[in-house]
């Protein structure tokens, strides 16, 4: 039996572009990593009707079966979410192995900004991405994200880097693989659960209009990298910092002791800053994804706007 190694397109996602019309990508390591069932599910769905609202048509990326997708059926979606954490979290250097051994996967930003690229699509709604994790300068733990990020031209729009991590160098391994950081109607580089991580931000833009010309530059310079739009969480659903951050250090702690590492730690920290804080920081989670997901709905309608033109 042949192994299909191309991307396979929903007939939605893959009417749109070929009219030239306005399509994002999602990942679908929230579905089954991120959030616990039938949250992931109501989510999930709940962007896919969002990028409609604003103009765009939403591609959730996955393997299924050891075939790469760009664009699920609300079945596939109702699958991957029942099925959790069964499903294997998949980067960019798991997909080989799971495409020839037939099995299921959600990506994560880097397997999803891969699957993305190949589809043709230019731009990625996100909850945040990751990075330099705490303490990486003796464990050296670094997400694929950021390598990603260097060599793969799609466009990242989420609320930042993942309050787990160490912010500050996460920054400066961006600045060394050469992608560009936007920050969108702020100065600041939010953290994921707050609109405010301590950081300044390289570049601000304040419309979408000039959010859609730094992707249509990305582009058309084929830099051969990507770019990362930081779109702070609303004040009105963001937790308090000091309340998070407290429960990040004990969470750090905690998966220490348990010596968890690589792929295992980002889901565990997660869930147990979720514990810790009574359910406010997936709460905060997933308003801060709907918000991400209608500005790049935006940016891709009006990039869309401007090719016709």
């Amino acid at each position: 039996m042949s192994t299909n190694y191309n991307v396979v397109l929903s007939p939605e996602v893959k009417a749109a572009l070929a009219a030239g019309k306005p399509v994002i990508a999602l990942e679908s390591t929230i579905i089954c990593h991120g959030m616990p069932y039938p949250d992931n599910v109501k989510t999930a769905l709940a962007c896919k009707r969002i990028a409609e609202r604003h103009g765009a048509i939403a591609a959730v990326c996955a393997i299924i079966k050891g075939v790469m997708h760009a664009g699920l059926t609300d079945e596939q979606i109702e699958y991957l979410g029942k099925a959790g954490t069964e499903v294997k979290k998949v980067s960019r250097r798991d997909i080989p192995a799971v495409i020839a051994r037939g099995e299921d996967g959600a990506t994560t930003v880097a397997g999803t900004m891969f699957i993305a690229n190949r589809a043709g699509i230019k731009i990625f709604a996100t909850g945040g991405i990751g990075g330099v994790h705490r303490g990486a300068e003796t464990t050296m733990d670094i997400s694929a994200d950021m390598n990603e990020l260097g060599r793969t031209p799609v466009a990242v729009v989420c609320a930042g880097p993942k309050s787990i991590l160490d912010i500050g160098r996460t920054l400066e391994y961006l600045e060394t693989q050469g992608v560009p950081v936007i920050a969108f109607r702020t100065d600041r580089v939010p953290a994921f659960y707050t609109p405010d991580s301590g950081y300044r931000a390289p570049v601000r833009a304040d419309s979408v209009e000039e959010l859609a010309g730094m992707v249509e530059a990305m582009d058309a310079l084929d830099m051969q990298s990507g770019m990362v739009i930081v779109n702070p969480i609303p004040e009105k659903y963001a937790p308090d910092g000091e309340k998070i951050e407290k429960a990040t250090v004990r969470a750090v702690k905690e998966a220490e002791k348990l010596r968890l590492d690589g792929r295992d730690i980002t889901p565990f920290l997660l869930k147990r800053i979720s514990e810790l804080t009574d359910g406010e920081s997936l709460e905060a989670n997933i308003a801060l994804v709907y918000n991400n997901v209608r500005l790049a709905a935006l940016i891709a309608a009006k990039a869309a706007e401007n090719a016709r033109q």
